[in-house]
């Protein structure tokens, strides 16, 4: 089997990603289906949509926290089939009140928030599951290859959203169809679930009620500098810049006057460049922190240059570049993440990464959307992309600084070697090390026995 697909070979790893390719097909129709509901049938604004953004994902920046503490102490496939069932439900009303025509505004903010809540249990233990699944050195592949599947599905969801919707006459009772198709799509999940065979898979010992918590975790966090580091990048690129239910709705609506099928046709092409990152991702088997800052760079810059293009046709054929930086900072994020952390506090390190990654989003989205509305949807992207860079500033400034502390630390403790000279490195030289060093997914795994 070509390295590119060898967690494939995993018959446990092949039914979860089977099953999440078709509920990312569905996830990916109903955020269409709800941004045009929204806008069009609905009436509503750029702000409306921010708040819809942030209210949906407000309940990972309160819950999530939490819930990786349950994802340590429960097991992690049945917490799963409970998380889809939980966002079926308000799919299933959403779609009911478009079909029915009776959908306002503020049933959306309440149904949006619901689906949040559900959706902030699923994240840590979805996001901790997958190294249950693999083997240690099959990782960093398995992480790439979720997102392949992840981008298969924004690739043909968005685009089948929005000729659907054009189809079925552009109303409520079209977003209506489209997003009950997503209630259905979670069904896939939870019956490959059941087809697992528990046997194969590597399920860390559950941690009691009494041993630790999110307060543990979080003292774990502060003491891993590259985790620090991660977390501040992707709290900018995810707070300020990946609010694209906002710009590319926005820019095609608003600045290029384009109906449904062109609105989400620019999903699909954002999905082309992250699909073709994914699959770079999934053959990496190494990571460098310095691609963290170049993808990171590349996708601030990207959106800059995105806001200035003149025309819709230029528009769509370069968000493929945003989205093979997104998805390229993404995965090289997320596998730092878990090859770095002790198995026993993966699920609290994966739940306040994916925190800090769209938990900022009821922050950013809002501000996002009313720069979008006062100022124009272009300089809405020029603010997401120049945050972003500020944020890669600050990590690397960051890391500069703890691996200073590092280094007079070792100096104040490491004795006179034979020949009166010190081996510790300068602090600039102890800063710097942590660019070029590379992960070697099997050593650190064998270092975490």
């Amino acid at each position: 089997m070509s390295p590119t697909f060898r967690a494939l070979h995993n018959h446990n790893y092949r039914l979860y990603l089977a099953g999440s390719v078709v509920s990312n097909v569905g996830t990916w129709l109903q955020r269409t289906a709800q941004d045009w509901l929204v806008l069009k049938p609905l009436h509503g604004t750029g702000t409306d949509l921010g708040i819809v953004t942030a209210l949906q994902f407000l309940p990972i920046l309160l819950i999530t926290p939490y819930a990786g503490v349950i994802a340590d102490r429960f097991p992690k496939r049945r917490m799963l089939q409970v998380t889809q069932l939980s966002m079926a439900v308000p799919s299933l009303l959403l779609g009911a009140l478009a079909l029915g025509g009776v959908a306002q505004i503020w049933m959306v903010y309440v149904i949006a928030f619901l689906f949040g809540v559900g959706a902030a249990f699923d994240v840590p233990a979805r996001q901790s599951f997958v190294s249950e699944m693999v083997e240690p050195d099959e990782l960093t592949n398995a992480v790439g290859l979720n997102s392949a599947g992840f981008n298969v599905a924004r690739l043909i969801g968005p685009a089948l959203a929005g000729l659907l919707i054009a189809a079925l006459g552009g109303g409520y009772s079209a977003t209506g169809w489209v997003i009950l198709l997503n209630a259905v799509s979670y069904l896939a999940v939870v019956w490959q679930l059941q087809r697992m065979d528990t046997r194969l898979l590597h399920s860390p010992k559950l941690r009691s009620h009494a041993s630790g918590g999110l307060r543990e975790g979080i003292g774990y966090l502060r003491t891993q500098p590259r985790m620090l580091f991660v977390l501040v990048i992707v709290f900018f690129a995810g707070t300020f810049g990946m609010n694209f239910q906002i710009t590319s709705s926005l820019m095609a609506t608003t600045v290029f006057g384009k109906g449904a099928g062109e609105f989400g046709l620019l999903g699909s092409t954002l999905a082309i460049g992250s699909l073709v990152g994914a699959l770079m991702a999934a053959s990496r088997s190494t990571i460098r922190l310095r691609l963290l800052v170049l993808a990171a760079t590349g996708f601030g810059v990207g959106q800059i240059v995105a806001g200035g293009l003149p025309s819709y046709v230029l528009f769509a054929v370069f968000t493929p570049v945003i989205g093979f930086c997104t998805i390229t900072l993404l995965n090289s994020a997320n596998a730092t993440m878990q090859i770095s952390s002790d198995p026993q506090m993966r699920g609290r390190v994966m739940a306040l990464y994916m925190t800090v990654v769209q938990g900022g989003t009821p922050i950013g989205a809002p501000i996002i959307g009313w720069v979008g509305e006062r100022l124009g949807a272009r300089w809405a992207l020029w603010m997401g992309g120049s945050l972003t860079l500020v944020g890669v500033l600050l990590a690397v400034l960051l890391l500069a600084r703890l691996g200073a502390r590092s280094a007079r630390s070792a100096d104040a403790v490491e004795p006179e070697p034979t020949g009166g000279r010190r081996n510790v490195l300068t602090p600039t030289e102890r800063a710097g090390s942590l660019f070029p060093r590379v992960w070697d997914d099997q050593a650190v795994a064998r270092a975490r026995k």
